[in-house]
């Protein structure tokens, strides 16, 4: 009876600083017009791109041939949704369910933060971490995606099918979540995780290809995307600019992206980062041996952020992701990833800076566009390096002893406390 009271302070601070920070938010969002802001460019995606492939979705096709359409299927059961609120303008409908999932993040964050030997803490970051980005996170659908992540990752230890349903849904809407089941235990877990995650998926896309027409199409378009003014790629362009390189900046494929001699070799030498990233968190699966409660937590957090750093594209809200992860490993006193907390939070507060208020310094590859770029891509990188060295030490075997914590037989449950691997 003594830990409700003992929580309800911090709870109620939680939800006062909740509240707070959505009405500033909301506030940011009415004044989008402002230049500091950004002069409209934040909002313009919602009201007219998401709103004219809401207009083709409903008429039961995805946007083949637009080279824009560049998402799951699952994306544009989020982008109909609106539709499910008449009362309200497009817009409107689609900032209320942005603000109804950033609320169940929230208190799902917080409900595992007050179980016994968890921390408040990952509550706290994702409150007070999202306004780092300003209005953006409420003018992009992607608070609704890392909701699924963060619902997955939470439901893995009580119910690892759950949490595999949840991550496949999450895939379906954009890409990434998939990484969230890479640290789950070998074993029962696993097999439940993985093996309902492959059905649920299955299932869910079988019902897309059914309800709509070209529900792959977005294959063609994602593989035509070149290297982003925002990533590690564009960046080294960008400076490039300053010692004579003959590339530009142009708008394409829904971005700014780098145009030029030598841009392709920069793609491929990306994608072919991202496959050695692949290949060392593979490497770590197989290595592994020792889980405690927060592996699978922290495990998802270094594998996001890693296909992030290495990606052609890092838009600012993908920031929205590694905000909602790392809150995910704040609520256990076990995980590794707290100095990698911290370094998200410090390139959340860059990339505002980046887009929308200096934005227009990045695109014409000013010393202060590119000094930004360089800061925040650069603690990105650091964060990412940081998070696997931390994640590889966490898995070490304490000892040559195995210990186990297993679940009840036919719990499905996952260990509350460590658990080594022979």
């Amino acid at each position: 009876m003594n830990r409700p009271r003992a929580t309800s302070g911090p709870v109620h601070a939680l939800a006062a600083l909740w509240l707070t920070t959505r009405g500033l938010m909301l506030w940011l969002l009415v004044h989008d017009s402002a230049p500091l802001l950004g002069g409209g460019s934040v909002t313009r995606e919602v009201w007219r791109l998401y709103f004219h492939w809401y207009g083709v979705l409903v008429h039961g096709s995805f946007p083949a041939h637009d080279t824009l359409w560049q998402y799951p299927p699952g994306a544009g059961a989020v982008l109909v949704a609106p539709g499910l609120l008449p009362w309200w303008t497009y817009f409107q409908a689609f900032v209320v369910l942005t603000l109804a999932m950033d609320a169940l993040v929230t208190v799902a964050l917080t409900r595992a933060g007050t179980r016994p030997g968890r921390s408040l803490l990952g509550a706290a970051v994702w409150t007070g971490g999202l306004p780092l980005l300003l209005h953006l996170p409420l003018a992009r659908y992607d608070i609704q995606v890392t909701a699924l992540a963060v619902l997955s990752l939470l439901a893995l230890g009580r119910s690892p099918r759950a949490g595999g349903v949840l991550a496949a849904l999450g895939a379906l809407v954009k890409v990434w979540p998939a990484l969230v089941l890479l640290g789950t235990p070998r074993g029962r877990a696993t097999r439940g995780a993985w093996g309902w995650a492959a059905g649920a998926g299955a299932v869910t896309l079988g019902v897309f290809a059914v309800a709509f027409e070209h529900p792959l199409s977005f294959v063609r378009e994602q593989g035509g995307r070149g290297v982003q003014i925002e990533s590690l790629g564009g960046t080294a362009l960008n400076l490039a600019r300053h010692a004579g390189w003959s590339g530009r900046a142009r708008y394409q494929y829904g971005a700014v992206e780098m145009v030029g001699p030598h841009v392709h070799a920069v793609a491929a030498a990306s994608l072919a980062l991202t496959a050695i990233c692949l290949a060392l968190l593979v490497l770590w699966r197989v290595r592994a041996r020792h889980w405690t409660e927060a592996t699978p937590f922290d495990a998802a957090l270094c594998a996001v952020l890693l296909f992030t750093v290495t990606s052609r594209v890092i838009s600012p809200q993908y920031m929205i992701w590694l905000v909602g992860l790392a809150a995910v490993c704040l609520t256990s006193r076990h995980t590794s990833q707290r100095p990698v907390a911290a370094l998200v939070l410090a390139a959340t507060a860059l990339s505002t800076l980046v887009f929308p208020m200096r934005y227009g310094d990045v695109i014409d590859g000013t010393w202060t566009g590119c000094v930004l770029m360089l800061a925040r891509n650069g603690i990105l990188a650091a964060a990412a390096v940081l998070s696997f060295v931390r994640l590889w030490r966490a898995a070490r075997p304490v000892g040559k002893s195995v210990q186990t914590t297993e679940p009840r037989p036919g719990s499905g449950r996952l260990p509350d406390r460590a658990l080594t691997l022979s």
